[in-house]
């Protein structure tokens, strides 16, 4: 297959690999990252096709995308500006920082863009398989269902697997091939209700529902506990939750707390002075020493 390649522009102060890495979907399948040369490849499932890969990279203020030159640009560009988060706003932000000396950095450093995946239900499955478990885990559950289920382009890459393909497997197929554990059942009913209509993940990117009412939305997903919830909602651009795990609490009481653990009270209290963007100040405080300087 032909590629092309072409040019999007970036906004103000946006940094590529700080978006990139801003979180551990980069490392998870089907998004793979050199960092020699500093290209984010992905692949996607193409309604009506099997798949396609993008590479980006960055060059100057703008993005250098190469696609299949059969695929619309349109199709593309929105791929790209969804999960680099092109058109989301952190000007509020940057300014709450500005007067926080512990985060007073992150407006020249282009950091708050979560990367995320071409649909909200690849990141709903892939968050669920962050729950009550190591990373590593998480990336063989991700790259099993990926390898196993996900849709081949003409390179042999694969694309995260389709609502409906996973629907079409029982609970004891994630439980045996996938490895997934206790999250077999709630794999194979999120499958089932995405596919059937029953759940709308893809809805939530453009609900306006206030916060804590999306919130309740999510929770009804079974499997979907309180720090699931609040991290979809992150990736949905709703920073007021802060989602919390043992290794933000482990990682807040290294940087905050002697080294002693903390209550999430005390987390909570730390971060209350950003209101709806507690959860991003508390993720680039914790992760300050990921971004490129």
């Amino acid at each position: 297959m032909v590629n092309k390649s072409f040019y999007l522009k970036t906004p103000a102060g946006f940094s590529f690999e700080n978006a990139v890495r801003s979180h551990g979907w980069y490392d998870l399948l089907p998004f793979s990252y050199d960092e020699g040369d500093r290209k984010l490849r992905y692949t996607f499932a193409v309604p009506g096709e099997n798949a396609a890969t993008l590479t980006i990279s960055s060059s100057k203020e703008r993005l250098r995308i190469t696609a299949p030159e059969d695929l619309e640009k349109v199709a593309v560009t929105g791929t790209v500006r969804r999960m680099l988060r092109l058109d989301e706003a952190f000007d509020e932000f940057y300014a709450l920082a500005s007067s926080d000396s512990g985060l007073a950095w992150t407006a020249n450093l282009g950091a708050g863009r979560l990367l995320r995946s071409a649909t909200v239900f690849e990141d709903l499955i892939k968050t669920l398989c962050t729950t009550n478990c190591s990373w590593s885990l998480t990336r063989n559950m991700v790259s099993n269902l990926t390898e196993s289920l996900g849709d081949a382009c003409g390179a042999g890459f694969r694309a995260f697997p389709t609502a409906e393909a996973m629907a079409a497997k029982g609970p004891d197929f994630f439980r045996s091939e996938i490895r997934a554990g206790y999250r077999s059942d709630y794999m194979a009913e999120i499958a089932e209700g995405v596919a059937s209509g029953k759940i709308d993940p893809e809805s939530w990117l453009l609900s306006d529902l206030p916060t804590p009412e999306l919130k309740k939305e999510l929770l009804k997903v079974k499997g979907i506990g309180t720090y699931a919830a609040e991290h979809l909602l992150k990736l949905l651009g709703r920073y007021d939750g802060l989602a919390l795990d043992s290794w933000l609490r482990a990682r807040y009481g290294e940087k905050h707390n002697r080294n002693r653990p903390p209550t999430d009270r005390k987390i909570e209290q730390h971060y209350k002075k950003y209101g709806r963007w507690q959860g991003l100040a508390l993720w680039c405080d914790m992760t300050a020493d990921w971004f490129s300087q």
